[in-house]
């Protein structure tokens, strides 16, 4: 079982972390990875970079951690063993994107005012989420 943690403040919310692991997990299986382990992999999706020193940064880090776990595969009693470390909050307390997160995953994922424009303010995760996809074109 792996467990990776992504950083929740860096993603744009579960179908953020869900693409990443569903591209990792084909690339890992397909015997063509960019990182050493399935948990960078992941991270390397999610920052959309082959760069792991920017990947790290959508991991976990030293302080209070907002979070999303992923468990691959799932194993029974996981979530019994982790609460002794964490606290867990299930909902989709993010799916919305405020205008100061907005920004911030703009300027992580390199994406314009134009771009914007053109798909419409309601389809921004859409425009994270395909950085991920794109990810395999850099490769």
């Amino acid at each position: 079982t792996h467990i990776i943690l992504f950083d929740a403040d860096r993603l744009a919310g579960r179908a953020h972390v869900e693409a990443a692991l569903r591209h990792a997990w084909r690339s890992w299986a397909g015997g063509n990875p960019i990182a050493n382990s399935i948990e960078m992999e992941a991270l390397l999706y999610a920052a959309g970079t082959r760069q792991c020193q920017v990947a790290a940064s959508f991991g976990i880090h030293p302080g209070l951690n907002r979070s999303y776990i992923a468990v691959c595969p799932s194993a029974p009693g996981i979530r019994d063993h982790l609460a002794g470390l964490v606290t867990f909050v299930d909902g989709e307390h993010d799916e919305t994107i405020d205008p100061g997160k907005r920004a911030r995953l703009a300027d992580l994922f390199g994406i314009t005012p134009e771009e914007v424009a053109v798909v419409g303010e309601d389809r921004f995760r859409d425009l994270v989420i395909e950085r991920v996809a794109l990810l395999d074109v850099y490769r």
